[in-house]
């Protein structure tokens, strides 16, 4: 039996992709994840991109996404690369990608690299959900601004704070920041650090409309 809390008339499960990105993730633990996402209808299931097929296979009929991360975790390769890796995701099953910028040419002031990099990707994703990581705590409040108004510019659908893999993770103030910039129309996505039920929802009164999370049957209260 769970305990969902309701958010705005969806429960919060409904607002969690169910993580598991570590480089040592084996079937067995994938395999469960998909299982917890049906049961508690999780948004998604999101892996790295060996596991889309399998995945997409597990999740088949649920109305649980399949999304995967693209140019994870450092985001520092030719955006032919990203491209290329997001059309395999794609083709493998795919429903969501979130892909990391390219932090160093963002705080270089090389703009135009950035976007395109983003639209190239985008372009990837024929028309399934693109989530672009900005990597927030590597940023200052105005480069996380330049990054999302990129990010919207190259036509994405989500901001994302974090990989889970930097110095830290999402904050309120950064959730807040990243939907006054993208506004009412593109989501925004707390991922990073996010463990508990409080942590899940301070995050989405901030203004995130979803939250990756690996331990989310824990914050669900189930």
């Amino acid at each position: 039996m769970t305990n969902t809390v309701m958010v705005n008339d969806r429960s919060l499960a409904s607002y969690i992709d169910h993580t598991i990105l570590k480089p040592d993730a084996q079937r067995v633990e994938v395999e469960r994840l998909c299982d917890e996402a049906i049961r508690f209808k999780f948004a998604s299931v999101c892996v790295n991109p060996y596991w889309v097929p399998l995945v997409a296979q597990k999740l088949k009929g649920s109305g649980v996404l399949t999304c995967c991360v693209v140019g994870f975790p450092l985001g520092a390769t030719f955006s032919e690369c990203k491209a290329q890796e997001t059309l395999a995701c794609i083709q493998n099953g795919a429903d969501e990608v979130d892909m990391v910028i390219n932090v160093g040419a963002l705080k270089d002031g090389d703009l135009d690299l950035v976007r395109d990099d983003i639209a190239l990707v985008k372009k990837a994703c024929a028309g399934k959900t693109l989530k672009v990581i900005i990597e927030t705590c590597l940023l200052t409040d105005a480069q996380k601004e330049t990054a999302c108004r990129l990010s919207v510019e190259a036509g994405a659908d989500f901001v994302k704070t974090s990989t889970g893999f930097g110095k830290a993770g999402a904050t309120v103030a950064d959730i807040a920041l990243m939907r006054q910039t993208v506004g009412p129309l593109v989501g925004v996505k707390a991922s990073g650090g996010v463990r508990s039920q409080a942590d899940a929802l301070a995050m989405i009164e901030a203004g995130a409309s979803r939250v990756g999370a690996s331990l989310s049957v824990t914050i669900i209260g189930a």
